[in-house]
């Protein structure tokens, strides 16, 4: 090609390039707009929260009994934060009501009770949304155990439950299929010994196939829902299943 030809080419292919950038820029931004100023839900705009409840879905779908999380030695038990502090009062008294669903009429538990289902310790990793994690050792009743004991003899379990801390100041939302995992404990020692105040004393949820947002601390009402409950996190903004 001579000089001349090779310029026009140039001049060509510079002004496409443009154009079509041009157009690629404005439809970016066209979706960046739509996007951000799209109707909230729990807020999130609608179409972010619909990627999440997509992935939640997913998520759930291979979530099985048989699909244990890690266990680890004693050995390697680390220090474990107590991040958070919603909901945990300084009051001594405490009870475990318990909302059966289908009116059915709810219970008054105290630890002991728990403490009479079967003996469960566990060694795992806990999963902190922010980015952390650490092994650590937890002793209590599977929730699949406490559900067989308090639900009425053959009645179904609903397909969601609610948590909440005592004046339900903090609250969970679970699906059934992890409530019922053989992982997910109510848990009252942690490394040998009774659960502190910061980490949930009396009694506290530990759900190794979730992150820790869902290890609700000092629980004081548990609610079997035919309805997807609210969830504290989720209502901020973050994933509802919030599985691992």
């Amino acid at each position: 090609m001579t000089d001349e030809e090779i310029r026009r080419e140039l001049r060509r292919k510079t002004r496409r390039s443009f154009l079509t950038g041009g157009v690629a820029a404005a439809a970016g931004w066209a979706g960046y707009r739509w996007l951000t100023s799209a109707r909230s839900d729990n807020a999130l705009p609608w179409p972010q929260r619909r990627v999440l409840d997509f992935n939640g879905k997913l998520s759930h779908s291979y979530l099985s009994d048989s699909g244990l999380m890690p266990t680890y030695s004693a050995s390697e038990v680390g220090y474990l934060k107590p991040n958070g502090a919603i909901g945990l009062d300084d009051s001594d008294e405490w009870s475990l009501h318990v909302a059966p669903g289908d009116g059915i009429p709810g219970i008054e538990l105290t630890l002991a009770d728990v403490q009479a289902l079967p003996r469960v310790e566990m060694i795992t990793r806990f999963c902190c949304i922010e980015g952390w994690s650490v092994v650590a050792h937890w002793t209590g009743a599977r929730f699949s155990d406490f559900t067989r004991k308090y639900l009425p003899p053959n009645a179904a379990v609903p397909p969601y439950v609610y948590m909440a801390t005592p004046e339900e100041d903090y609250y969970v939302g679970l699906d059934r299929k992890s409530a019922l995992h053989p992982q997910t404990l109510l848990a009252y020692e942690q490394n040998g010994r009774p659960l502190t105040a910061e980490h949930g004393a009396p009694l506290r949820l530990v759900i190794p196939v979730k992150y820790g947002i869902k290890s609700i601390k000092k629980i004081g009402v548990i609610r079997y829902t035919a309805q997807k409950p609210g969830d504290y996190w989720a209502e901020e903004g973050y994933d509802w299943f919030a599985g691992l």
